[in-house]
């Protein structure tokens, strides 16, 4: 009797708990209905969590972007409401000036924001963006490259006249038997020649929902510049910081480097643009962390009632066995016997329907999984929602504590009775 594996007191715990076999699993009932709410809120919430990870997927969610507007305050001698453009030269003065910073990548559009432009290839004509970067840019948004290469810094150096096209441009502008001669083709841009040396996917959120992100032409930022009349200007900024640093909690120092470069007011928060990616999905990891608070509080809420059901189930079992209590006293068993043996038949029944709540969530889940997988066309929020082994190892743990605090009440009562007093009851 003094060991937790003693064959006997097993042999008695299992007699005690299939004494009574539906009240046992109508008991049982609330700890397996508790904890299977928790696992599958637990499940729910992280498939949310991968929808949207997988939405931002393809693009460095540290980073933001930054623009040139307006000028809305005098200052030295200058007046407000001028115009104004970032320079190359403003991309070093950030990489060498601000701290934490992984990739700025400057960047330039032909024609205004969201503008195409006619692009010919023989007789073929069809109206596409124009963006000029550098290579870096290949590290920021998840543009795969399908066919040749993206630009190097050869280029850059060299000031090549070449292009990187979407895929949906080689079906608009290519005849079909020329879809596969697209690498080393010729395309024009506003009359000037440029040679195909790469065909992109855009893999990103944007280029998943949006044909549009597969019909950009992608050229080096210094042939634009030259070709274009662009000079050193620059029309945005995309900066990534590293993975040690926040870029929100940096970008104001850029944005001072910035207006001190160009003579701006430093209170003039108008002059600056900006779009704070990092700022936008930490909302979404507050979201997620929201409702994984929101599924244990629930799921322990509902798993508590289950657990008073076992502890009123005791108390009555208890009661029941009185006299077997009162003869076990008398022939010598031991309050820590008694006890123990009230708190491991507690422990057992919570354990076990807990643990059948934890397989049925699962199979649950597989299931949503499977219909999920076989679903057809744009991906939703919820993708492979599931729990880990931690979270797994965490229910394990609380039903641990929550056997033992619906037996301890049991074991306690059970303490109180006095032998004689127990072998008198009939």
């Amino acid at each position: 009797m003094n060991s937790m594996f003693n064959k006997d007191l097993w042999k008695e715990i299992l007699e005690s708990i299939t004494s009574n076999g539906f009240r046992t699993i109508i008991t049982a009932f609330g700890v397996f209905w508790g904890i299977f709410i928790l696992i599958l809120l637990l499940s729910a919430s992280q498939g949310f969590q991968n929808g949207v990870n997988k939405k931002f997927e393809g693009i460095s969610t540290n980073s933001i972007f930054v623009w040139a507007q307006g000028v809305s305050k005098e200052y030295k001698g200058l007046p407000k409401n001028r115009k104004y453009s970032f320079k190359l030269e403003d991309a070093e003065a950030i990489k060498r000036n601000i701290k934490g910073l992984d990739i700025v990548s400057p960047r330039n559009r032909l024609g205004g924001w969201g503008a195409s432009n006619v692009i010919v290839h023989k007789l073929n004509t069809g109206s596409f963006s124009v963006e000029a970067d550098f290579p870096e840019i290949l590290l920021q948004k998840s543009l795969k490259i399908e066919q040749g290469r993206f630009i190097n810094q050869k280029d850059i150096d060299d000031k090549r006249k070449i292009a990187i096209i979407g895929w949906a441009i080689v079906e608009e502008l290519y005849d079909k038997e020329d879809r596969d001669k697209v690498i080393g083709s010729n395309i024009k841009i506003q009359g000037v020649n440029f040679k195909v040396v790469g065909v992109y996917k855009d893999e990103s959120m944007r280029g998943k929902k949006s044909i549009d992100a597969q019909k950009n032409i992608h050229i080096p930022f210094t042939t634009f510049s030259q070709v274009f009349n662009k000079a050193d200007r620059v029309r945005y900024f995309f900066i990534t910081a590293n993975k040690n640093q926040s870029i929100s909690e940096i970008k104001e120092d850029i944005f001072a480097l910035l207006r001190k470069r160009h003579k701006i007011h430093p209170k003039d928060d108008r002059a600056i643009g900006h779009s704070d990616l990092n700022k936008f999905f930490s909302k979404f990891s507050m979201l997620f962390l929201t409702l994984k608070i929101v599924s244990y509080f629930v799921g322990i809420l509902i798993l508590a009632s289950g657990i008073i059901g076992v502890s009123n189930i005791m108390l009555i079992v208890i009661k029941e066995r009185t006299k077997e209590i009162g003869v076990r006293r008398a022939l010598g068993a031991t309050p820590g016997n008694i006890r123990k043996q009230i708190l491991l038949e507690s422990l057992f029944l919570t354990i076990v329907s807990g643990m059948a709540g934890v397989a049925f969530a699962a199979f649950v889940s597989f299931l949503v999984n499977y219909f999920l997988d076989n679903q057809t066309g744009e991906e939703g929020l919820l993708v492979n929602p599931s729990v880990d082994i931690l979270t797994i190892a965490i229910a394990l743990v609380i039903l641990i504590i929550c056997g033992l605090l619906a037996g301890l009440i049991p074991a306690q009562t059970a303490l109180k009775i006095k032998p004689i007093e127990a072998l008198r009851t009939e």
